[in-house]
């Protein structure tokens, strides 16, 4: 930068940022010889001045520069005299009324010579105003973009860390509780074939209760009716085959319908205890009190079971024996504890 133009935005600086308000001197001066009057055209001339682009002044060549520095010193020369007047003089009125004038006319005269500059200072402000603007409305554009962007990686950070715990719970589920669909699937099938099994039971039990109901006319069936005792030991004794192979059908189908409903319902009690599992595990804090409730669960899977269709054998002993088994390992650990 060239000492030209440095003086020069000193220069027109310093009438930019001039306060013609100071100029007034009332105060100091009375009603008699202050200077309110110049108050309004030297706001007008600062005014003049707050027009030229500070920015455009480096384009301007050091003969022009030369020339608006030179006005601008003038013209602040003139707010000086008024800053440094002082009533102790001959004629006080007279230089004061000078003074006035001088800054009323120094408008035109620096309007002529600056014009051309204010003009062209004018174009490169309106085009630095423009690319400023734009650039900070790409800014904030940008920035408004950048937050919005924020905002939805927060939001959908927020969702993947729920979806991760969700498949985390569901991974800690799947070595237990998912499990539990072979159970179901046994379960749904034994119930199928319980009532394949009551139906051929009770067709069965009809089958029976007709025949032995009209075994009781058998022997008045002309071509049945015994002519001899010979002949009616016969009839009885096929009477006696028949209802026995009836009977013995019944039997067949009715316990084959227990043995299905009993597995049924073992099998859904084993899905129960392995759904139930995990949801009892974690509410136990202690390990101890998670390998009782494990054994519990592992005795109603493994152990047989009654249920009123059928009769199993060693439930409470095979539980018990599990309790005792764990009760040794339970005490050594809390005695572990403790010491």
């Amino acid at each position: 930068m060239s000492e030209i133009l440095k003086e020069a935005e000193k220069s027109v600086i310093r009438m930019q940022e001039f306060d013609p308000t100071t100029l007034a001197r009332e105060s100091e001066l009375g009603t008699g010889l202050n200077f309110s009057q110049v108050v309004s055209p030297a706001n007008k001339l600062i005014g003049f001045y707050k027009q030229i682009s500070i920015k455009a002044l480096g384009d301007l060549p050091d003969p022009i520069l030369n020339q608006i520095r030179t006005q601008a010193d003038a013209d602040f020369s003139k707010f000086s005299q008024i800053l440094d007047f002082v009533p102790d003089q001959q004629n006080p009125a007279s230089v004061r009324q000078s003074f006035i004038d001088q800054i009323i006319a120094a408008y035109d005269p620096a309007f002529q010579k600056l014009y051309p500059f204010i003009s062209y200072s004018a174009s490169v402000s309106v085009d630095f105003q423009r690319m400023e603007n734009e650039a900070r409305a790409l800014v904030q554009s940008v920035k408004d973009r950048a937050d919005e962007l924020m905002s939805e990686l927060d939001k959908n950070k927020e969702q993947a860390n729920q979806i991760l715990e969700d498949v985390r719970k569901v991974a800690a589920e799947q070595g237990v509780s998912q499990q539990a669909i072979y159970f179901k699937e046994e379960n749904e099938e034994h119930t199928t074939q319980a009532e394949e099994w009551r139906q051929i039971t009770l067709k069965a039990a009809w089958a029976l209760g007709i025949y032995a109901f009209l075994s009781i006319f058998f022997h008045k069936i002309p071509w049945l009716e015994p002519k001899n005792t010979m002949q009616a030991i016969q009839l009885v004794t096929s009477k006696f085959l028949i209802f026995g192979v009836f009977s013995y059908m019944l039997f067949l189908s009715a316990k084959n319908y227990l043995n299905h409903k009993h597995n049924a319902i073992v099998n859904k009690h084993r899905q129960n205890a392995l759904m139930t599992f995990k949801a009892l595990a974690d509410a136990a804090k202690v390990d101890e009190n998670k390998e009782i409730i494990l054994a519990y669960a592992s005795s109603c899977i493994f152990s047989p079971q009654e249920t009123g269709y059928s009769k199993g054998g060693g439930v409470n002993s095979g539980t018990n024996k599990s309790i005792i088994e764990l009760m040794p390992k339970a005490m050594v650990k809390l005695d572990g504890q403790s010491g």
